[in-house]
C-alpha cells in the first residue's frame, strides 16, 4: 500500500511539474520566468553530485520534490520506498513562486532603485495573514526585458540553490532524523527544522551548504537578497521561517555569507 500510495503521489508531482516547467522552457512566453520545479530538480541533482560521496550516498539521485501547496515551504523530507530511506529536499509551488517574484523585484532594482524596497514591503503586508497569499504580480513590460530577465534567473539559480544545499545538510549532518518526529503537527502541518535547531546545528549547516553550493558556482548573492528581503520586512510572514530561525541577526548571517564566499576563494573554506 505504501508502494502504490508513493507511485501515485510521484505521477501526480510528475503531472504538476509538466505544467510548471513551462517556467523552464528556453523561450518562455512573455510574463513566464524563466526558471521552475525543472531548474530546482537540475540544481538539486548538481549540489548532490558535488557533495563527498560519503554525504551524497545518503541523498536521493533526484534530490528535489515537489508539493503541490500555495504556502511557500522548503524542508528536508524522507519516505521509505521498496525498503529503502529516500532522503530529499521538498520545495512547495509557492516557495518557487515568491522566490521568482524577490528575485524579479531584486533584478529590477538594479535599473529603478528603491524597486525592491517597495516590493518587499508589499509583499509583506500580503503575506500577513494566516492563509497563503500570492506575491504581487511585476505585470509591466518594461519589467520584462531580456536583461532583467536574465537577471533574475541569475538571482534565481543563486538564492534557491544554497537555500536547497542548506536543506541537504540537514540529512547528511544528522539533524532531520534527530528532530524529523517533531516536524509534522496538527492535521499533517509541516513544522520547520528551523524551529528545532539550535545555534550551532544552523551555523554548520550553512557552512556546509555554501561550500556545496560554491562548489556548483552559485554564489551567496541571491541568498543575501532573500534574507535582506526578510530583514526588510516590518514583520515577518510566518513562511519565513523555513528560510531562516527567527531569532536570527541576519545582517550578521549575510557578512557572514560574504565572509565565507572570500574565504573559498581564497581557499581558505573546507
Amino acid at each position: 500500500m505504501t508502494r502504490i500510495t508513493n507511485m501515485k503521489a510521484r505521477a501526480g508531482i510528475l503531472l504538476l511539474a509538466a505544467v510548471l516547467s513551462a517556467a523552464g522552457d528556453a523561450s518562455p512566453p512573455a510574463g513566464v520566468y524563466p526558471s521552475g520545479f525543472s531548474m530546482a530538480i537540475k540544481l538539486g541533482g548538481e549540489l548532490c553530485e558535488a557533495l563527498p560521496q560519503k554525504f551524497a550516498g545518503q541523498l536521493d539521485s533526484q534530490a528535489i520534490t515537489l508539493q503541490p501547496q500555495d504556502w511557500p515551504v522548503v524542508t528536508p523530507v524522507a519516505v521509505t520506498e521498496e525498503n529503502r530511506v529516500v532522503r530529499q529536499v521538498s520545495l512547495s509551488a509557492g516557495c518557487i513562486d515568491v522566490v521568482n517574484h524577490i528575485c524579479h523585484a531584486k533584478a529590477i532594482d538594479k535599473v529603478q532603485p528603491g524597486f525592491f524596497d517597495q516590493y518587499v514591503k508589499n509583499l509583506a503586508r500580503l503575506s500577513a495573514g494566516d492563509a497563503p497569499a500570492p506575491p504581487p504580480p511585476i505585470v509591466e513590460a518594461k519589467y520584462w526585458t531580456e536583461d532583467i530577465i536574465n537577471d533574475q534567473l541569475s538571482y534565481f539559480n543563486q538564492m534557491l540553490g544554497v537555500l536547497t544545499a542548506i536543506n541537504l545538510t540537514h540529512h547528511y549532518l544528522g539533524h532531520y532524523a534527530k528532530y524529523s518526529a517533531r516536524m509534522t503537527g496538527v492535521g499533517g502541518k509541516v513544522i520547520a527544522i528551523n524551529e528545532f535547531l539550535t545555534s550551532a546545528e544552523w551555523d554548520v549547516s550553512v557552512k556546509a551548504g555554501v561550500l556545496d553550493a560554491l562548489d556548483c558556482a552559485l554564489a551567496t548573492e541571491g541568498l543575501q537578497a532573500l534574507l535582506d528581503a526578510i530583514d526588510r520586512m516590518p514583520v515577518r510572514p510566518g513562511w519565513t521561517i523555513f528560510i531562516v530561525p527567527q531569532q536570527t541577526d541576519i545582517k550578521k548571517l549575510n557578512k557572514q555569507l560574504a565572509r565565507y564566499e572570500d574565504d573559498y576563494f581564497h581557499g581558505r573554506l573546507k
